[in-house]
């Protein structure tokens, strides 16, 4: 196997590139503007295409629904937001009994969040208890949530991770996609999830070609590090 590595350019030539590319900035703008729509950031979305002149795909005021869901679960209103759910799609939670039952996992959560133990395990009882029957993963899923109850502090446990406003935020975007792929509006994940994944999958493919290119080393921030 060949050990020769290979010049592509310096990592000033290759942001010159980028910022130079007009071609380059309106399709990233076309991302950004797709990833604020599938996530339902209205507001953003409205002024981000005063900025950038970039025109949403749908109409904005359809975001209002999602919003009030995504709004009611990061805020742990679970019944309220299955309520909002049922009353724009009624068959939605119907056909989709995992999502469902990471509905009702959340309402059991925050039931723990709030220290009503006696309620939460009424509710588990009643609500989840034949839930993992059939399906090994709702069944770990369910026992690690039960399982908040044997700690005095649940926040602190190995279990702490389903209390996080990260697990709000998952279940926040499972609705979204579930909504999003009913109506035929955007793609069920932001374009830009896409993107970031085949430029890992990129990168590996260079790094195992022994090439030296300017590589995104952070992709959160996006930070662009010279070849090494």
């Amino acid at each position: 196997m060949s050990t020769e590595k290979h010049e592509i350019t310096t990592k000033e030539d290759w942001i010159k590139l980028l910022e130079d590319n007009d071609a380059g900035r309106s399709n990233m703008n076309k991302l950004i503007m797709n990833y604020l729509v599938t996530e339902g950031f209205k507001e953003a979305a409205e002024k981000f295409q005063q900025e950038s002149g970039i025109a949403p795909s749908v109409n904005l005021h359809s975001l209002d629904d999602r919003m009030r869901i995504r709004d009611a679960i990061m805020n742990g209103r679970i019944e309220e937001a299955t309520t909002l759910i049922n009353q724009l799609h009624a068959e939605l939670l119907d056909n989709d009994r995992y999502l469902y039952f990471h509905l009702q996992q959340l309402h059991l959560i925050e039931l723990i969040r709030n220290n009503r133990i006696e309620e939460a395990l009424s509710f588990a009882q009643s609500h989840l208890s034949e839930a993992g029957e059939d399906n090994q993963a709702v069944l770990t899923e369910l026992e690690r949530t039960i399982a908040l109850l044997a700690f005095e502090d649940p926040l602190s446990s190995p279990f702490g991770d389903l209390l996080s406003p990260s697990h709000r935020q998952k279940v926040a975007s499972e609705v979204n996609a579930a909504i999003l792929k009913m109506e035929h509006q955007e793609p069920t994940a932001p374009k830009i999830s896409t993107l970031l994944k085949l430029i890992l999958w990129a990168q590996e493919k260079l790094n195992k070609k022994n090439v030296k290119y300017p590589r995104m080393t952070e992709l959160a921030s996006a930070t662009i590090s010279d070849p090494k």
